[in-house]
């Protein structure tokens, strides 16, 4: 069988942030290997290809990466932009590539925009436009995100209804969208493709039985980033002089908290807290996108993890 007509699904491992995807992908490969098969992994985060932004991101380890071949990882510099779209082909290509290699690739990772590309497409959407996003950066300044989060729902109800008044870098986007092309993001999604183009999907999303549970988590494993020096790892990326919060790279939650307190806007304290509240409205984005898929496997991600890859044939 080929890989452009091998049409077993690929399998996904997905969930919110902190759920321990990458502990789970691994422990799957492994056990893969020992039954003679190779398993190579392609990340599906929209913040791990970025160069340089290794402990804000949570970015596999030298010796992870040693363990299992990794995709999709350090392949832009942070002055750069990458697209749902470009990783589709992204993607695509190298589940051909792994195939041929007589691999299995095993896809992993929480940015459900890319997900949903991969499931059903997306349309093609105009490239970001520097001046128009100044001006929106000024509008949110004078008048404030949720300002602007009302401007989008008179324009798009749908998108606005899905993001937080206050998520700044979406509500850009979403808006500068409407402007450069006169259609909201919504009718950009595009329709489900035919069936022959679909890319089966096997998706296994790990979602906590307590959400409390994972909030800790997530405060706990932001601490262990800061111990581990997160805000030099900023801090270098502040000194190169080309980088700026406009940048999708530093909207990365946790990136621009750690720029403002930089910048002298926030305390150490206002800092963490900030941090750790996005961090938790990330998960909460995460968890409301897997809860519109029916088709998806549920395990529990604050179980041990043996009894959860117990219950996954994965191949």
């Amino acid at each position: 069988m080929t890989p452009l007509h091998d049409t077993r699904p690929v399998v996904c491992i997905v969930g919110p942030t902190a759920s321990g995807k990458t502990a789970a992908a691994l422990h799957l490969a492994e056990q893969a290997q020992t039954r003679g098969q190779r398993v190579e992994l392609i990340s599906m985060d929209s913040a791990l290809v970025y160069r340089g932004m290794d402990i804000g991101t949570a970015k596999p380890s030298a010796e992870e990466r040693a363990a299992c071949a990794h995709h999709l990882l350090d392949i832009l510099d942070p002055a750069q932009a990458y697209s749902a779209a470009q990783f589709v082909a992204d993607a695509r290509r190298l589940i051909d590539d792994i195939r041929r290699r007589a691999a299995q690739p095993l896809i992993v990772g929480g940015t459900m925009l890319y997900l949903k590309a991969l499931q059903s497409g997306l349309s093609a959407l105009p490239q970001a436009d520097a001046q128009l996003r100044a001006q929106l950066d000024a509008d949110a300044a004078r008048l404030g995100w949720p300002a602007l989060h009302a401007r989008l729902a008179d324009v798009d109800a749908p998108t606005a209804a899905r993001l937080a008044p206050n998520d700044a870098q979406r509500i850009q986007r979403a808006l500068e969208v409407w402007l450069l092309s006169g259609r909201p993001l919504s009718a950009h999604f595009a329709p489900p493709a035919p069936p022959e183009q679909t890319l089966p999907l096997r998706i296994l999303s790990l979602e906590p039985s307590d959400r409390s549970v994972l909030h800790a988590r997530i405060a706990d494993r932001f601490d262990a980033m800061l111990a581990a020096g997160f805000l030099d790892e900023v801090r270098a990326l502040r000194q190169r002089g080309d980088l700026s919060p406009a940048l999708p790279s530093i909207r990365a939650v946790g990136y621009r908290q750690a720029w403002s307190h930089l910048d002298g806007m926030t305390s150490s304290a206002e800092f963490r807290e900030q941090a750790i509240a996005a961090t938790r409205q990330l998960a909460k984005r995460q968890l409301t996108w897997l809860r519109s898929l029916p088709q998806r496997e549920v395990f529990d991600c604050l179980a041990p993890l043996s009894d959860t890859l117990a219950r996954i044939e994965m191949f």
